[in-house]
């Protein structure tokens, strides 16, 4: 019984130390997602007046661009997976891991070859573990990507769209990575990141002039060229953005989860001990009394 109640006392101080430790962690994420949000949403209007540009040399500038070339049918495609550099964050990596999967056996259907790039220690991971192989890999940002990132990120990617075929290119890039919605839900998508696709805004005179008229200087062709990658470097941070936003969602709301179940066990090991602890007690009395009564009987 000693060793018993020995136990569970020190189950409930192991549980207590990892208690502290998750509430902590809890509120590093809770107090991190703000400033992630903050800087997604601070760089929202350099993303609306960049895509009014582009979208508005893609409808009225009538100007082709190597960015722009749909090239059918693909015959290899570029992915690029964007997972976290740490655990602890529920099923965050899993499910855009889960996306990237559905999204590669979709291709390979199709007939075409997948280049995988990755972003995150748990998807290098993952590669590794099936020996899988992986063209690059950026780790270290997952939580706080900065621009810098996103640019080396979208040098790469535009630069192996525009290699020949022959020599490695491929056709088409996708982007795998996490939406943010809300603290509540998070969603894995994929999108085609190249080859660029600006539609022209549909519906009344109204909606038409949202896009406004540019006089380019000193050619539509050379800002066009200035501005894709541009354009793409930013679609690349700003799915960094979302992911960084999404994984410390997750991250809180696993750790919020860890630290109430662990107040759950403490309780019911407290319980426990109690029990023990009681039934300890009444086995002592009544070994005193039956002591007592072995003596009195003796005499």
């Amino acid at each position: 019984m000693a060793n018993n109640l020995r136990e569970l006392r020190q189950r409930r101080r192991s549980v207590t130390a990892t208690q502290k430790i998750t509430r902590a962690m809890e509120l590093i994420a809770a107090s991190r997602i703000i400033k992630a949000q903050q800087i997604a949403r601070s760089a929202m209007p350099y993303t609306r007046a960049l895509t009014e540009a582009v979208s508005a040399l893609a409808s009225y500038g009538e100007v082709a661009h190597p960015l722009l070339e749909d090239r059918q049918p693909p015959r290899r495609s570029a992915m690029l997976l964007i997972t976290g550099d740490r655990g602890l964050a529920g099923a965050y990596s899993a499910n855009v891991i889960k996306a990237a999967e559905q999204l590669h056996a979709r291709l390979v259907s199709d007939g075409q070859e997948v280049v995988q790039y990755l972003t995150g220690n748990k998807g290098v991971a993952y590669f590794d573990f099936r020996n899988r192989n992986v063209e690059q890999a950026w780790t270290g940002f997952s939580d706080a990507p900065q621009y810098s990132h996103a640019r080396e990120i979208s040098e790469t990617l535009v630069a192996k769209f525009l290699q020949p075929y022959e020599e490695g290119g491929v056709d088409q890039i996708h982007v795998v990575g996490t939406r943010f919605v809300s603290m509540l839900t998070q969603q894995a998508h994929a999108v085609r990141l190249l080859p660029l696709v600006v539609e022209e805004a549909e519906g009344d005179d109204e909606s038409v002039d949202q896009i406004p008229f540019y006089d380019f200087e000193p050619s539509a062709a050379e800002v066009l060229d200035r501005l894709l990658p541009m354009y793409v470097a930013n679609r690349v941070y700003n799915a960094l953005l979302q992911s960084a936003a999404s994984e410390l969602a997750s991250r809180q709301r696993a750790m919020k989860a860890a630290t109430d179940n662990a107040q759950d066990l403490i309780e019911r090991l407290t319980r426990e001990a109690n029990q023990a602890r009681q039934a300890e007690i009444t086995q002592e009395i009544s070994e005193i009394v039956g002591g007592a009564s072995a003596l009195a009987e003796s005499a």
